[in-house]
């Protein structure tokens, strides 16, 4: 990991081979109707010119493209290879704080890494590897998954997860969003975004804030009146992500938030005949109401449905490609995936 500390610019044109890599008209120009603040008004010690309808952000050898999530996430390039990155700008004064959860994990394939770190007098820019979709998008354009590919993409989350686990990182807001593809076939995936982790001091992973979505919250975050298991609550929505995979609906679901916390304070789902026996089983086990009794990240990845058999391609286990009219994932956000919840 590369930390620096940059002469930020901007510039309003900057000519790149348009043979280096794809989409290098939108390296050289951006349109855009902000002039006066182009991308954000709040990149540090950039200074910011316009230029009528084009205007790019350079920061170092790293030029901002466009906001692809909320006023503090870029996609970027880097200015000379055309390679696309991810830019998460932080204020300068908390970067570490945010990124701490980083710094404490060795490398992993399904975990996105920092590639670099630029300082600018008040911003930190943090860039990552660049992305080809999330889980979330994929599974809705999918109806529901086949429990092979289902079996591929999931071992590789909970073995992202139990990664986490091992270290000493309870995640706190898992979800299908933050599984991201690494590759342009979609074979890889990589956790995405440890900004809400928590470190734990020793092997007590005794938790009392109630921070996560709610459609994947776990009984006990919402029963709890003083500590639940960080752990056992990141399997709990682990178990969320694979019944979704597998059904293509969640298996928790109203419009009202309290409605939607009364089932699953209960706990009761329907699983088909169409799932194999193993999968029926897995998803049980991960989705069970006693947190004691639920499995481990670890166990997840022993459990005889992700054995290397059932991982092989084209088993073309599981359920038909029939699809019943509740069974859909939303497109966008809505308030059962809202982060930071209430109640």
């Amino acid at each position: 990991m590369n930390i620096h500390g940059p002469d930020p610019t901007d510039i309003s044109r900057h000519g790149i081979s348009r043979h280096q890599t794809r989409d290098h008209g939108k390296l050289s120009y951006y349109r855009t109707n902000e002039p006066t603040h182009g991308f954000s008004p709040n990149l540090g010690s950039c200074k910011e010119r316009t230029h009528a309808t084009r205007f790019i952000s350079q920061i170092g050898k790293y030029l901002l493209l466009e906001l692809i999530e909320g006023d503090h996430v870029f996609r970027a390039a880097e200015l000379h290879s055309g390679l696309e990155r991810v830019c998460k700008v932080f204020d300068i004064t908390r970067y570490q704080e945010s990124l701490a959860a980083y710094f404490c994990l060795s490398p992993h394939k399904n975990i996105n890494q920092i590639v670099e770190i630029l300082l600018g007098d008040t911003k930190a820019y943090v860039f990552f590897e660049s992305s080809h979709g999330d889980m979330h998008s994929f599974v809705r354009s999918c109806k529901k998954l086949q429990e092979d590919e289902a079996a591929r993409l999931f071992h590789q989350m909970a073995s992202a997860v139990a990664h986490c686990h091992d270290n000493g990182l309870v995640l706190r807001d898992i979800k299908l969003r933050k599984f991201v593809f690494k590759n342009a076939d979609r074979s890889v995936i990589m956790l995405d975004g440890l900004e809400d982790a928590r470190l734990l001091r020793g092997e007590d992973d005794s938790l009392s804030d109630k921070h996560g979505c709610p459609a994947y919250v776990s009984p006990e975050v919402l029963c709890a009146s003083s500590c639940y298991s960080g752990r056992a609550a990141d399997v709990w929505s682990l178990g969320v992500m694979l019944y979704t995979m597998l059904m293509g609906r969640y298996p928790f679901h109203d419009l009202e938030p309290r409605s939607l916390f009364s089932k699953i304070r209960r706990g009761h789902f329907s699983l088909p005949d169409s799932l194999t026996p193993k999968a029926r089983c897995l998803i049980r086990s991960v989705l069970h109401r006693d947190p004691v009794r639920r499995l481990t990240s670890r166990d997840i990845l022993d459990h005889p449905w992700l054995s290397p058999e059932n991982l092989s391609p084209g088993s073309g286990r599981g359920a038909d490609g029939n699809d019943a009219s509740d069974q859909k994932v939303p497109d966008t956000p809505t308030a059962e995936e809202h982060s930071g919840f209430s109640f």
